[in-house]
C-alpha cells in the first residue's frame, strides 16, 4: 500500500480496460473497470464507444469543484449515455447526473443517464429526470440503444439552464475527506 494521504485503500497500480493507462487501484476504480467491461463484454459497445474519465470544473461561491463523469458511452460519434459510478445510495445520485448529461457537451444534451454503485444501477432520462429501469440489466445494451435512438432527444438544453445545472454539479459534487481538504492523490489519476 502506498504511503500517501487519501480516504480510499491503495493497493498499486492497475491498467485501464478502455485506454490501456496506468491508474491507482482502489476499490472505486476497480468497479469503474468492471463497468467498462460490463459496457464492452455483456453490453456490446466497443472500447472505441467509450470515453472514459470526463471532468467538468465548476466555480461558484468561490467553490472549485470537479465534477467526473467516468464513462461516456458514443455510438458513431454521437454521445448517447452517461455512466456515474459512486458507493452507497443511489438516489443522492441521480440528480447531478443528470445534470451532467445535460451540461458535458454545449452542442447536445446526452439523453441517458446511468448511477451505479458497481453492484445496483438506475438508468434515467436525462431530459425529464424520469426512472426508466433498475438493476445493472437496466443499462441498455448496444443493441437496444440503436432501437432507442430515433426516440431519443439529443436537443441542448436552453441556455439559462446550463448555469443553474453546472451550480447542481457543484453543490452536489463538493468533495472532501476527513481532513478537510481535497481528496485527489497529488498526480495520480484518482477518482
Amino acid at each position: 500500500m502506498a504511503d500517501t494521504p487519501s480516504h480510499h485503500m491503495i493497493y498499486g497500480s492497475l491498467v485501464d480496460f478502455v485506454t490501456g493507462e496506468p491508474l491507482v487501484d482502489t476499490d472505486d476504480e476497480r468497479y469503474r473497470q468492471k463497468l467498462a467491461r460490463l459496457l464492452v463484454a455483456e453490453k456490446g459497445f466497443a472500447k472505441g464507444e467509450l470515453e472514459m474519465r470526463r471532468r467538468i470544473e465548476t466555480l461558484f461561491a468561490r467553490q472549485f469543484v470537479v465534477s467526473k463523469i467516468d464513462i461516456v458511452v458514443s455510438i458513431a460519434g454521437q454521445r448517447i449515455m452517461v455512466v456515474r459510478y459512486g458507493p452507497g445510495s443511489l438516489i443522492t445520485r441521480e440528480r447531478p447526473a443528470i445534470a451532467a448529461a445535460r451540461v458535458l457537451a454545449e452542442s447536445q444534451l446526452i439523453p441517458l443517464a446511468v448511477v451505479t454503485n458497481g453492484e445496483d444501477a438506475e438508468l434515467l432520462d436525462a431530459r425529464t429526470g424520469k426512472l426508466l429501469g433498475t438493476g445493472l440489466e437496466a443499462i441498455p445494451t448496444r443493441e437496444a440503444v440503436l432501437t432507442m435512438l430515433p426516440g431519443l432527444d439529443f436537443s441542448p438544453v436552453a441556455p439559462q439552464r446550463r448555469e443553474p445545472e453546472l451550480r447542481i454539479l457543484n453543490a452536489f459534487d463538493v468533495e472532501s475527506c476527513c481532513v478537510g481538504g481535497p481528496c485527489a492523490l497529488p498526480g495520480a489519476k484518482e477518482g
